[in-house]
């Protein structure tokens, strides 16, 4: 009987004792995690990405290598804010217009991370002709699209974050993170194009394939010459009054 009740006692405290290791094992990955996440350097290059070939397309501090679409000297509204691109909607003696690259990109893949306001409206134009009889961004170069939460156009399925805006709708089912970092991929090989929103797929094209420009010719984008026609371009940033905050802008030329 004393036996079998020391047995009894000595399993309760060897499970007790696993049960609050648990518990403290917990406690500390949790505060593992949250530390990183409060300390995280952003708009930095880790050794890793370096050896792969990633680059900084936005330095944290300014506005290097990307001025306003066809008005390079223009006070826009986009500006660096605590280490955050930032289009300054509030201010309207400010030049509006769309960030684009000094350079064209082909081959390559692209990720940054975005947030934006609620009912704001915003997106990324891929392989963008900088012309001067071209006054936009968006009348040469396909969108992925950025949307606010509470946009009205949120569950219109061609124009949710992350499609191929008016082409695609998203090919899984993703949501943004309303008022918090949205991440996003962006891969284009050839000419076909990979589209991510949080790391869920959201479309593929082949902007090569000659079901591609039929496609344009069926939307009002067959309105403009230069839309859609080249795998190679610029990349742009795009203005819609409201605020739209870009950070940790890095690309991999393939």
């Amino acid at each position: 009987m004393y036996t079998k009740l020391t047995s009894c006692l000595l399993l309760i405290l060897i499970l007790s004792s696993c049960k609050n290791e648990n518990k403290k094992e917990d406690a500390d990955t949790w505060r593992t995690k949250k530390s990183a996440v409060e300390n995280a350097t952003h708009n930095q290059l880790l050794q890793v990405e370096k050896e792969e070939g990633w680059k900084l397309l936005f330095d944290g501090e300014t506005l290097s290598g990307w001025h306003l679409y066809n008005d390079p000297y223009a006070t826009s509204v986009w500006e660096v804010v605590d280490g955050e691109l930032h289009s300054n909607a509030n201010d309207e003696s400010l030049t509006a217009g769309d960030l684009v690259t000094n350079d064209a990109y082909e081959n390559y893949e692209l990720t940054l991370e975005w947030k934006i306001a609620g009912n704001g409206n915003s997106g990324i134009f891929i392989n963008v002709q900088e012309l001067p009889d071209v006054p936009t961004a968006w009348q040469s170069g396909p969108e992925y699209q950025i949307l606010g939460a509470d946009h009205m156009d949120y569950d219109i399925p061609e124009k949710r974050p992350g499609s191929l805006y008016v082409f695609l709708p998203q090919q899984n089912k993703v949501e943004v993170e309303q008022g918090g970092w949205n991440k996003t991929r962006i891969k284009q090989e050839n000419g076909k194009i990979e589209f991510y929103l949080n790391g869920v797929l959201t479309a593929e094209k082949d902007f090569s394939s000659p079901e591609w420009k039929e496609e344009i010719a069926g939307t009002h984008f067959s309105k403009y010459p230069e839309f859609g026609k080249t795998t190679e371009g610029k990349i742009a940033l795009q203005y819609w009054y409201f605020e739209t905050w870009f950070r940790n802008i890095k690309i991999r030329e393939l």
